[in-house]
């Protein structure tokens, strides 16, 4: 049987391990880009599956001052677009990176939730 100096040392290790993995991991999704849209298309908004915005992209024919309204309501839904997009590619990871780790499925890591 392991000494508790022992235990302590492998328990310690075992979160500076799931530590070090979490720390790539957001990485990783920071590196990772969606895109919402609105208007079919009309509006584009690149994003990192973090939801950090990476650029916005509005088509020509919406550049008319009439239409300033519309506009603005394209682009509100399509930065809402890529925020779900980026929320659903991120879930996708950690629970990639979780069975990886063989936690059980639906496992809270500290931090991340």
């Amino acid at each position: 049987m392991k000494s508790m100096e022992e235990m302590m040392a492998a328990a310690q290790q075992a979160a500076e391990t799931i530590q070090k993995q979490m720390n790539e991991m957001q990485v990783k999704l920071d590196s990772i880009e969606v895109e919402g849209t609105a208007g079919r298309g009309l509006v584009k908004v690149r994003a990192s599956a973090k939801g950090r915005i990476l650029g916005v992209a509005i088509d020509d024919s919406l550049m008319n001052a009439d239409d300033k309204q519309i506009l603005e309501d394209l682009v509100a839904a399509a930065f809402n677009d890529a925020r779900d997009r980026a929320d659903r590619v991120s879930e996708q990871e950690m629970k990639a990176m979780q069975s990886q780790m063989g936690l059980p499925p639906g496992f809270n890591l500290p931090g991340l939730g």
